[in-house]
């Protein structure tokens, strides 16, 4: 029973985190609009800050934090890590040019690649094979968590107090949770005391035969490792492809919102934390537990049903940007959330249950890199580049055909998915052999 409930307090805690490592992100995209005139800034400069400077640390960074969890001490990493990151936010109040919150953003990004690897690692040495499903889907139920958050009450606080207190007030909370982590979870590797939960016997690592602890793979030997799993490879372009047309559109929402339909922010920021808050929520919470109820070490039904999903979210999509009133497209968003939503859970669980014990936070980390660099870098500015250049002929309305073009992206993901279901089996079983 005690082992029950540190299981759920360490995924409150993981999850609560999590929840505002995303915040600013979403913040940032809201109030992007008035960032844009009192800096004076194009939209490929919004895109630039957006992408792919924050996504150029953001990935490079998570590649030796991720090496870093896989050996030492995963809680320390992400109680630093949330520390950094929420101090850098609250310092987004203070600038005053396009080059200060370039450099703070790349604070931010710093700081923020120290949140999902480790916390990915540390749940999968706490969970079983079928549970790693509901229980990651626990813990990405901070991402919706963070549109309530970055969407409603980010909105609201730049309406009444501006930009720059928004900032101020959002980066104050993950100083707390930093202290929290480091206080009240604990770190398996550290040994088990009276006071530490230790995770199921099957997620523990056996020693060596001389009765060493396991050894650290190299960073080629992983690279290789992971390069050679077919599955993964799939998963890792997936992820990259999804990530270029999703952060492109994402990043860019409230702002075609607020130009196309004359929203302001408190508003929108209210309508969004609905629609990704509660959307998100419900999928992220029935895709977990779909899979672990009903597809249970199954991974190749579970990525066929993602496959399906995701491709039918390009064509939702479409709908959204060609709709009339914003109700309609609100209506649509609100499909793409729920359903998008769905995979969060058994994807990133299938990845941990794919790769070996001690490459599990450097696999999250390679995908990161690749999706970040890909996605995150070069999405937003792709699309604020579309937009400038659409702006000859469609004046305001730009953005909405720059966005329209990002649509057919899902298409692709969704192909990765179903190809990555044909060879998971074989995968899976070279993996748990060798474990």
């Amino acid at each position: 029973m005690k082992e029950t409930v540190y299981r759920r307090y360490l995924l409150t805690v993981l999850l609560s985190v999590l929840a505002f490592n995303y915040v600013d992100r979403l913040a940032l995209g809201l109030v992007l609009q008035d960032i844009k005139v009192e800096l004076n800034l194009s939209d490929t400069q919004l895109g630039f800050l957006t992408g792919l400077a924050f996504a150029v640390f953001y990935s490079v960074m998570g590649l030796p934090i991720a090496r870093w969890a896989d050996r030492g001490d995963r809680v320390l990493i992400i109680s630093v890590t949330t520390g950094i990151w929420s101090a850098a936010v609250a310092l987004c109040g203070a600038i005053a040019s396009f080059s200060q919150l370039l450099l703070v953003r790349i604070g931010v990004a710093v700081g923020e690649a120290g949140c999902i690897p480790p916390a990915h690692s540390l749940i999968a040495d706490y969970f079983t094979r079928a549970e790693r499903p509901r229980a990651v889907g626990t813990y990405m139920l901070g991402a919706p968590l963070s549109m309530v958050v970055g969407y409603f009450l980010a909105g609201w606080l730049n309406e009444f107090y501006g930009w720059r207190r928004m900032f101020v007030i959002l980066g104050l909370p993950g100083l707390v949770l930093s202290a929290l982590a480091w206080f009240t979870l604990k770190e398996p590797r550290r040994g088990a005391s009276p006071s530490r939960t230790a995770p199921p016997p099957e997620a523990l690592e056996a020693p060596s035969a001389a009765g060493a602890p396991p050894q650290q793979p190299g960073f080629r030997t992983v690279l290789r490792t992971l390069w050679t799993n077919a599955t993964f490879r799939h998963l890792l372009f997936c992820f990259a492809v999804s990530s270029f047309f999703g952060y492109g559109i994402l990043q860019w929402q409230p702002a075609f919102f607020i130009r196309s339909f004359g929203l302001k922010t408190g508003e929108l920021g209210s309508w969004l934390a609905l629609i990704y808050g509660v959307g998100g929520l419900l999928g992220t919470h029935f895709g977990g537990a779909w899979a672990s109820r009903r597809a249970a070490d199954n991974e190749a039904l579970q990525l066929k049903a993602m496959a399906i999903i995701f491709s039918s979210l390009g064509a939702i999509s479409v709908a959204m940007y060609l709709a009339p009133s914003r109700y309609e497209a609100f209506g649509c968003l609100a499909f793409v959330a729920t359903a998008g939503a769905l995979i969060n859970g058994p994807l990133f669980a299938t990845i941990q249950t794919l790769v070996p014990q001690r490459m599990r936070a450097m696999s999250i980390a390679m995908l990161y890199l690749f999706a970040n660099l890909i996605g995150m870098g070069l999405g937003p500015l792709v699309a604020g580049a579309l937009s400038d250049s659409f702006r000859h002929w469609a004046g305001e309305e730009s953005l909405r055909y720059a966005l329209l073009t990002l649509c057919p992206g899902y298409v692709w993901s969704g192909w990765h998915l179903w190809r990555a279901s044909t060879t998971v089996e074989r995968d899976l079983k070279v993996v748990l052999s060798v474990d």
